[in-house]
């Protein structure tokens, strides 16, 4: 059974997390007791119903102002598919939480409130969710109850929503119109809208294909850990040296000829165990050890790849990022940690090429620095070279993280652009 991740995006109050709960609740994914303190903690709110986003607003400060501050994570599972769902916050100010949550997501649920139409917040996380790439996005047009499910307003949005994406890089573009404090086309069709002909949401996602998402192309498998188990008094274990960590891209087989970077040198992979026992094959996003014919020096941080399809080896780099700190901005001369794949440098702000507006998609050439929730593109030169890909060919390989130095928290998530 695969798994699907999912994020949720949009305006305050679209119910982001009134969906995820309808989600959990009809697809009987809550116990009984998180049912009875959602009901009890509606009725102290004075509610009239049962408040089913309370299942995911699992923060105090949340509950108390009805709105979503953190990215909450839940887990739930059909027949068909295993879901990891991402709630992330709409407030301008948590953007950063957003780009958090959509960063691994397979594919992203932006919902628009019926009433209001396309906002200003709903296109920047629509804009936000091709910038990472998500490969397929659903606009959920909700609370279609309130406007007594209509099918000129729903028609009205979608052509509005369309129109937008045509100036983004979106791939897969479906709409549903829903009633998420109801149920309506959540779970199942509803007989409220017999004009709508496509599937229920859950329909959707349980039968979206995401396996093709993965590169499998580019062999990339970034180095984490080199088992050497020592101690062992298995005497087929004596000489073991394996190499884990999770494949970044392509298919690997015992017998394929692969090469180590940064030294170059090529060998033959023999073994690939998994943590059932061996492999036959591994591809993206399975976490594996191989073993190889040759004794090389590898660690920590090296990339095997295949000798007639490297990645490149860079210094400097060229990306967008997301500034996620308020304790500092950032500016040209910047000094800070860089994590890529498994592999950690130090790093310099070259440049700050420009602000990126992201309700307007406005490019702010003058700008000096980078503040909180701020997007822009900047050129970096690290220590030592990365072995990179765009990140629009694979978002492993193409995506990093920069950490301050002094502190070691993370300031910032990056994207590597186009190289050609």
């Amino acid at each position: 059974m695969d798994i699907l991740r999912l994020a949720t995006a949009g305006s305050v109050d679209d119910g982001k997390s009134t969906l995820i709960g309808r989600l959990l609740y009809d697809a009987k994914s809550i116990f009984e007791d998180q049912l009875a303190s959602v009901e009890r903690a509606s009725s102290e709110r004075g509610d009239g119903h049962t408040d089913l986003a309370l299942l995911t607003d699992g923060l105090r400060a949340e509950r108390e102002q009805g709105i979503t501050i953190d990215v909450a994570y839940r887990y739930f599972a059909t027949p068909r598919r295993k879901f990891i769902i991402a709630d992330t916050p709409g407030h301008i100010q948590y953007t950063r939480n957003m780009v958090t949550g959509a960063s691994t997501a397979d594919l992203a649920i932006v919902l628009v409130d019926a009433r209001k139409g396309i906002l200003e917040q709903s296109r920047r996380h629509a804009f936000l969710t091709t910038l990472l790439k998500v490969p397929h996005l659903v606009v959920a047009v909700n609370k279609m109850d309130l406007v007594d499910y209509d099918r000129e307003t729903y028609e009205r949005i979608t052509a509005e929503f369309t129109a937008f994406a045509s100036r983004l890089e979106i791939g897969d573009l479906t709409f549903v119109p829903i009633s998420a404090l109801h149920g309506d086309n959540v779970v199942e069709r509803s007989p409220n809208m017999p004009w709508y002909e496509g599937s229920s949401l859950l329909h959707h996602l349980e039968h979206v294909h995401v396996s093709s998402d993965h590169n499998l192309i580019d062999v990339r498998f970034p180095v984490q850990h080199v088992i050497r188990p020592h101690q062992s008094t298995d005497p087929e274990l004596h000489d073991y040296r394996g190499y884990a960590g999770q494949v970044a891209g392509g298919v690997l087989r015992p017998g394929d000829e692969v090469v180590h970077l940064p030294s170059g040198l090529t060998t033959t992979i023999t073994h690939i165990d998994g943590p059932g026992g061996p492999l036959d094959e591994a591809y993206p996003p399975m976490s594996v050890a191989l073993r190889l014919a040759d004794e090389l020096d590898i660690s920590r941080g090296d990339m095997i790849a295949r000798p007639n399809n490297r990645p490149e080896a860079a210094q400097d780099l060229d990306a967008m990022v997301c500034w996620m700190t308020p304790d500092r901005r950032l500016t040209p001369r910047t000094k800070l940690v860089i994590k890529h794949t498994t592999r950690t440098a130090r790093a310099l702000v070259k440049d700050l090429h420009y602000r990126l507006d992201v309700n307007t998609l406005h490019r702010d050439d003058g700008a000096t620095g980078l503040e909180l929730n701020e997007i822009g593109r900047i050129r970096l030169r690290v220590t030592q070279p990365l072995f990179v890909d765009d990140y629009g060919r694979n978002r492993l390989t193409g995506g990093f993280i920069l950490v301050d130095e002094t502190s070691g928290d993370t300031v910032a998530a990056g994207m590597i652009n186009d190289r050609s």
